[in-house]
């Protein structure tokens, strides 16, 4: 073990024994689960950082969009609405079945907007 491992279990054995964590929110309960758990450790702070400002991986977005449809359909009201979202959604599954395509150097054009539009409010 490092020292600076020794050093935090330490201080959190210390403050356990004074009873800070007594009393803290959420005390008894099961904290809640790692949003990324496939996503390896170096990474995950940019996935979040990334998904809290609106740039979902493109599974992510597929399968928001899944739920939408989904939704959709559950509220459609005519048979021409429903056999177009049941086909918008056969679509939706099969791309995510697929699987993320090779991106290489090509940039999806609606994320490089995005992100050039981000940046140049920035500079």
């Amino acid at each position: 073990m490092w020292l600076i491992d020794r050093l935090a279990e330490e201080r959190i054995r210390k403050a356990q024994e004074e009873g800070a964590f007594d009393d803290l929110d959420g005390a008894g309960r099961p904290l809640p689960l790692e949003d990324a758990p496939l996503v390896p450790e170096e990474l995950r702070v940019a996935y979040r950082i990334l998904r809290n400002s609106g740039h979902l991986p493109p599974e992510a977005e597929l399968r928001r969009e899944i739920r939408h449809v989904e939704e959709l359909i559950a509220c459609a009201t005519s048979v021409e609405e429903r056999r177009a979202a049941v086909r918008r959604l056969e679509l939706l599954r099969w791309q995510l079945a697929r699987g993320p395509r090779p991106r290489g150097l090509h940039i999806d054009e609606a994320y490089r907007e995005r992100l050039q539009a981000r940046l140049d409010r920035r500079g």
